[in-house]
């Protein structure tokens, strides 16, 4: 995920077989208790519905097609902004299953909206599809790029734009065969790992039909997440100065490197003084090209986290105040520019447990012995304890925080959004790496994508044929949200989209 591995928070406080290796493809306040009794224990459940069944069976019956998909997309390996195949890919398939499709939208050629049925419930499901620079790897248990320095699916989104198209397959298969009423959207969202396109497709008003949306990430674990993710800004800070002789005449020179190390080192001393709970990041992007120039330019990234947004925003007055006093030190003139950023996600517990629930009743994952001895190979190469793949559900209670960042959080605030992560790739394994994109091109991935679509399109099928369900998730979404009112970090503008 985009700076981001779905990071949990602490409810307990805030809530009170193997493919052939060819290198192939401020939760705000406790909601009430009546908004919180969304489902019953699985043992105490009713049996499932025809629809449930048969939409668990869909995913099954198109098994290959949706293995097929995601391979293809894991061989592309495209990028934020540059996945114009891998859009294409899901959107055609869409349009092959009978969805209308709306493409480019947001200001973004890879992005898109299809859409089947007519009327409420409207529930949405949202695939990723971007990978990452330099994470090249063939499914192999063992280092090995495909293509030296090129892009890797190092977060699984290959398998995450598949699945969560399978679901909506499996509703629509509903919807026409008579056994649902409403409307299944899919929403092809790009470059999450970079500039967040979720964050412009809330901002142009594409959820807002949405009663409820559903998304779902890779892991190596298996839950549904009671838990929220970090809020960040991301911040381009810059120095201008004035050149000269570094040695002949430095007199009239006024250095933008001198204002940025100010900067950072009040940046650095600030770290004693912010909540444990926040996060400050950064890098150089540029500081002076040769030693004997007095440099009038440089520039730092920088990246701001807490869990909470209204923190966030502190610690952003505070560096501007830091860049104010580095310049006024040095001569030079500061810009800090706010280039986009994310919100917490807010967390739906009512929509965790419908998840939970479906998750017990699909059972436990099987894996052959050739996939747990791939995964204990690669276990063995990254250093981490051997022992395979995750196979169980993880309890909602006691999920534990670990940092990071993600779009959906900026579209959790304007709609209700359900979230689960499936395991996909070996228990402990390095995320953002090679073992990763391995997992993600072979069987190992693609039975942690079907068991994915199968687990959203079981609880889509509950918020259409409950109406008492998807009240609740509703109710809790008002109740946590309260009177807070959704402006995204993006700038005024189009999306930043690649110039070649």
């Amino acid at each position: 995920m985009r700076r981001f591995r779905l990071a949990p928070w602490m409810p307990a406080l805030l809530l009170a077989g193997l493919a052939a290796p060819d290198g192939r493809a401020d939760v705000h306040s406790v909601p009430p208790r009546e908004a919180q009794a969304a489902v019953a224990p699985a043992a105490e459940q009713a049996p499932a519905s025809i629809a449930k069944q048969s939409a668990v069976n869909a995913v099954d019956r198109h098994a290959a097609e949706f293995a097929e998909l995601s391979d293809r997309i894991w061989a592309y390996a495209e990028i934020a902004l540059r996945e114009h195949r891998s859009a294409a890919a899901l959107a055609d398939h869409a349009e092959k299953h009978g969805f209308r499709v709306q493409r480019g939208v947001a200001g973004m050629p890879t992005a898109f909206v299809a859409t089947y049925g007519q009327g409420h419930p409207v529930i949405g499901v949202m695939g990723e599809y971007d990978a990452l620079p330099g994470l090249s790897q063939k499914a192999l248990p063992e280092k090995m790029p495909l293509v030296e320095g090129a892009a890797g699916h190092g977060c699984g989104h290959n398998l995450f734009g598949a699945a969560s198209l399978g679901a909506a397959i499996a509703i629509k298969e509903q919807i026409e065969a008579g056994r649902l009423k409403g409307t299944v959207v899919f929403f092809g969202t790009p470059a999450e790992e970079d500039v967040g396109g979720k964050t412009y497709m809330v901002r142009d008003g594409l959820f807002k039909d949405a009663d409820a949306v559903l998304a779902w990430h890779p892991s190596d674990d298996t839950q549904a997440d009671m838990t929220s993710s970090q809020a960040m800004v991301d911040l381009a800070v810059e120095f201008r100065g004035k050149a000269a002789h570094a040695a002949y005449d430095p007199w009239n020179g006024r250095s933008a490197v001198d204002g940025l190390e100010l900067f950072l080192h009040g940046v650095n001393l600030m770290r004693e003084h912010i909540r444990p709970s926040s996060r400050m990041h950064y890098t150089i992007v540029a500081g002076g090209q040769v030693p004997n120039v007095v440099p009038e330019y440089a520039k730092a990234w920088l990246w701001l986290r807490d869990w909470k947004r209204s923190e966030v925003d502190d610690l952003l007055a505070r560096v501007r105040k830091l860049g104010e006093g580095a310049a006024l030190m040095t001569g030079t003139a500061a810009t800090v520019t706010v280039q986009g950023g994310n919100w917490e996600t807010l967390v739906n517990e009512a929509g965790a447990r419908l998840l939970h629930s479906n998750l017990l009743w699909l059972g436990p994952a099987v894996y052959t012995d050739a996939e747990e001895a791939f995964a204990r190979q690669v276990q063995r190469a990254t250093g981490v304890p051997e022992k395979g793949m995750s196979t169980g559900v993880k309890p909602l209670e006691g999920q534990q925080a670990e940092g990071g960042s993600t779009d959906v959080g900026d579209v959790s605030w304007v709609v209700p959004t359900l979230h689960v992560s499936v395991a996909t790739s070996p228990l402990g394994a390095p995320w953002h790496a090679w073992p990763v994109v391995a997992s993600g091109g072979m069987s190992i991935g693609h039975k942690g994508m079907l068991r994915a679509a199968k687990v959203m399109a079981a609880t889509m099928v509950d918020l259409y044929e409950k109406p008492e369900a998807l009240a609740a998730v509703q109710a809790e979404f008002k109740a946590r949200k309260g009177d807070t009112v959704y402006v995204p970090y993006v700038p005024e503008g189009p999306p930043p989209l690649p110039k070649d």
